[in-house]
């Protein structure tokens, strides 16, 4: 209880404790009587506690003391108080005035203050190496537009589509599609039956565009309250209502239906039966597992993995001359058949630098993923999660390599992609070795932004027989792959039974012979 006594507080205030209530004076007086150091041991402790035991005395110590107040005593007050008592509280006001007037250094906090502190630093660091948020940057730019203004409605639905993750999706389409082996290079000759041609690339680059701006405006719409708890989603469109939520589903509707749709027509059903497959992975699977269980983490890879089956399976369709005649169905010949090794070795490459890559990244907000009630191994086990992001490094290594032995890329392309693989491996075991401190986390995840464009940029470059065509054209020298040997054996069997049957005719027109 605090002292209300006027006189009582007047002679407190004389002597500089003005603010000291009956308990803290006696807790202050206290601790006076209390050794320095704390005894850890049964016999130290025995005697500590023989030393503190308090008896009828010390309560009654001050009774003349306090009992002159009433009387207008308050010299005698002040002169009653313990000296030693007095200069210990002063003290104490005093070393809490200079800790509020100056900054405390770190190694005098408590340690539980030490301990939150360095947590808070962690955090600002950790987040600082992380490039800003497309979809925050869309969010913003279209708050600063007019309420009517079309380039406002398309800056919220780029935002809604996540830009950076979607170009992502269909550069991985694109490079499958410009890696799948087919005799001859784009040709705009081939548009009625289109062979690796401008139109089927603009088919499968809009419908894949689509459909990853569908899968991303179904994330938003299932977890506003959550994305709301974590720095880097709580700009999002949704969140900040700068949209309705029947309006985003009316959004991610059309482009899911005009997505598919356009990789059915302009491509092949395989193709967008993939399409339609990820909207649903990643809307359906996906996003509700990311509050259950960590294996969240393996289905969104395996969503990233799609979208490389997409082009290889667009390239096959438009290239396989027996799939009309054969009695197979064209899902089977497309994902299965001889030629579909290369696009499933690109798709396991996706899946790997997926969970290299975000390990790193999730455990920059490792602590905003736990408060928002995610379940990524970035907190639970992190232990696993540097060991995840180690072994699917190492993982890339025999899956370039195996592009080569699949006649995808040529030989030469084992030995380029080697640097860029070691670097990542080497900075995967630094993250695991160092649980993610040390700036390894950091390091990780740029090596994983590097990574993948050059993988996918040197298996370009390496393309099987490129090279041997290039070096042809400029030289003037004529070389024929497989490909082109087997047309032109077609040709042959189709002219040998016409020179045939033109014999006799000959014979008969020279009846000397």
């Amino acid at each position: 209880m605090i002292v209300r006594s006027p006189i009582l507080a007047g002679a407190l205030r004389q002597n500089g404790l003005g603010n000291v209530c009956l308990s803290c004076s006696l807790r202050t007086e206290l601790r006076g009587l209390r050794t320095a150091g704390r005894n850890f041991s049964s016999k130290n402790e025995g005697r500590a506690t023989a030393v503190h035991r308090l008896g009828t005395g010390y309560f009654f110590a001050n009774r003349n003391t306090f009992g002159n107040v009433g009387r207008g005593g308050i010299s005698t007050v002040a002169d009653g108080l313990n000296d030693k008592a007095v200069g210990e509280a002063k003290k104490a006001i005093a070393d809490q005035k200079s800790t509020v007037s100056t900054t405390t250094r770190i190694e005098d906090l408590p340690p539980h203050r030490r301990r939150r502190h360095k947590q808070t630093l962690e955090q600002e660091n950790d987040k600082e190496f992380l490039p800003e948020n497309s979809s925050t940057v869309h969010a913003d730019r279209a708050t600063a537009l007019p309420h009517s203004s079309i380039k406002r409605l398309l800056s919220i639905l780029l935002s809604l589509s996540k830009p950076r993750l979607s170009m992502l999706v269909v550069l991985t389409a694109c490079s499958a599609y410009t890696l799948y082996p087919v005799p001859s290079l784009l040709s705009s000759a081939l548009l009625e039956t289109p062979s690796l041609s401008p139109l089927t690339l603009l088919f499968l680059t809009t419908g894949t565009a689509l459909c990853a701006a569908s899968a991303n405006t179904l994330n938003m719409l299932y977890e506003p309250k959550f994305d709301a708890q974590m720095s880097r989603t709580r700009n999002r469109p949704l969140v900040r209502k700068l949209i309705s939520p029947g309006g985003a589903l009316l959004f991610a509707i059309a482009s899911g239906i005009v997505g598919v749709g356009g990789l059915y027509y302009g491509v092949n059903p395989t193709t967008a039966f993939l399409g339609a497959l990820n909207i649903g992975l990643y809307a359906g699977v996906y996003t509700p597992l990311k509050r259950i269980t960590v294996f969240n983490t393996w289905i969104g890879a395996i969503v990233g993995g799609i979208p490389p089956l997409m082009g290889w399976t667009a390239a096959a369709g438009q290239t396989s001359s027996h799939l009309s005649s054969s009695s197979t169905p064209e899902w089977q010949d497309l994902l299965l058949g001889p030629d579909s090794a290369g696009g499933w070795l690109l798709a396991g490459l996706l899946v790997a630098w997926q969970l290299a890559h975000f390990m790193s990244l999730s455990w920059s907000i490792r602590h905003e993923y736990k408060g928002a009630g995610y379940r990524m191994l970035c907190w639970v086990n992190p232990a696993m999660n540097g060991r995840v992001a180690l072994r699917y490094s190492i993982l890339c290594i025999p899956l370039c390599i195996g592009l080569c032995y699949a006649n995808v890329t040529e030989w030469t392309f084992a030995a380029a992609s080697m640097p860029v693989n070691i670097w990542l491996v080497r900075e995967a075991y630094k993250f695991w070795k160092y649980e993610g401190q040390k700036g390894s986390a950091k390091k990780l995840f740029w090596a994983s932004v590097w990574h993948l464009p050059v993988v996918l940029v040197l298996a370009m470059v390496e393309k099987k027989g490129l090279w041997s065509r290039i070096l042809s054209v400029i030289f003037g020298q004529r070389t024929l792959d497989d490909d082109e040997e087997w047309e032109y054996v077609d040709e042959d069997e189709h002219e040998i039974p016409a020179q045939k049957a033109s014999i006799p005719v000959l014979v008969a027109a020279n009846p000397s012979r």
